[in-house]
């Protein structure tokens, strides 16, 4: 353990654009007074970040579903997955009392985020865990015998360093799933805990969804983590995340504002629209849009946030399961769009 340690990262011109545009962009939302009104939305952009945060770890649950079990109605779903919302709430939720930078409180939020899903939560792993892509082992974690230093000296760094919020919340991100400290729960509590040191810095970070964009992103997002890894320093994975928070912001800017700030639409969300944008579209048109199968995993991750975001809507409401169901672009999709 060392209490001078220093994440093996440097700074890139394109990790200070970033820095620098997303400041920029803060003081046009402030100017307008965008900032302020974003808190009105503050419950339902929870939401959208738990919904999209356990998406990205294959939690099924539909917006709708989420929204409901959060409001402490029952959902028919699997049990496993609607814990993990009411968990995920309650880690959020306590998020304000938390340090960024003790390990008693980062121990604290893990035990909320996997209470009754594994039987360590709360606790660093005491095995050897390595993350697959099908039958090839992309990325070995450290011993777990070193876990417990590795995070005092992560968590020493983010409390001394006097590198920009942005980019250290992004570098203890990074490092936090370098070193996979959890036998479970790793992503979930990394993002968690980049939203709380951001929120430290301004306010507003604690309800973007920042999620919603690495969910979208999902594939660039797990490229990003590979390249880091490969090179060895978390260079690649800081400008995914930067790039990801801008356009987060960009979004909640547009919706508060009633301005365009030049946000882009995700690849994948456009692509879905523009293929809406002369006829309805059935399920199965929409995903190959995307290069996808026409599975329901798909149907949920894809299709149906647009639903109930209003971009899209069914052209047989009163239908939904029918095999004529088609998809067609709402007035806020074309808008979006454009």
């Amino acid at each position: 353990m060392s209490a001078s340690y220093q994440p093996p990262f440097t700074l890139t011109s394109a990790m200070l654009t970033h820095v620098a545009e997303i400041a920029a962009l803060l003081g046009r939302m402030e100017a307008l007074g965008a900032t302020g009104k974003v808190p009105v939305l503050r419950r339902e952009n929870r939401i959208r970040s738990i919904h999209s945060s356990l998406a990205i770890e294959n939690n099924t649950l539909t917006l709708e579903q989420v929204t409901a079990v959060i409001a402490g109605k029952r959902v028919l779903g699997p049990p496993r997955e609607v814990q993990e919302v009411k968990n995920a709430f309650a880690a959020y939720d306590a998020m304000e009392s938390w340090n960024p930078s003790s390990s008693k409180d980062l121990l604290a939020a893990h035990r909320l985020l996997m209470a009754g899903l594994i039987d360590d939560a709360g606790k660093y792993r005491t095995r050897s865990v390595g993350i697959a892509q099908g039958k090839k082992i992309v990325h070995l974690a450290p011993p777990a015998a070193g876990v417990a230093g590795l995070m005092k000296d992560l968590l020493g760094w983010l409390k001394r360093t006097d590198s920009h919020p942005l980019i250290a919340g992004s570098v203890f991100h990074y490092e936090l799933e370098f070193i996979h400290p959890f036998a479970d729960g790793n992503g979930r509590i990394g993002r968690l805990w980049q939203t709380l040191i951001l929120s430290r810095w301004n306010a507003l970070f604690a309800y973007l969804p920042v999620e919603s964009v690495i969910r979208d992103r999902q594939a660039d997002y797990y490229k990003a983590l590979a390249a880091s890894d490969k090179a060895g320093n978390p260079s690649a994975f800081v400008e995914f995340v930067l790039a990801a928070i801008l356009t987060a912001l960009r979004e909640a800017g547009n919706s508060q504002s009633g301005e365009q700030v030049d946000a882009p639409v995700s690849e994948q969300v456009a692509k879905i629209l523009k293929a809406c944008s002369s006829a309805p579209q059935s399920k199965a048109q929409l995903l190959k849009s995307i290069g996808l199968a026409n599975a329901y995993l798909s149907y949920k991750r894809h299709i149906q946030p647009l639903v109930a975001d209003g971009l899209l809507e069914m052209t047989l409401p009163d239908k939904p399961n029918s095999r004529l169901q088609k998809y067609r672009l709402t007035e806020n999709g074309r808008a979006l769009l454009r």
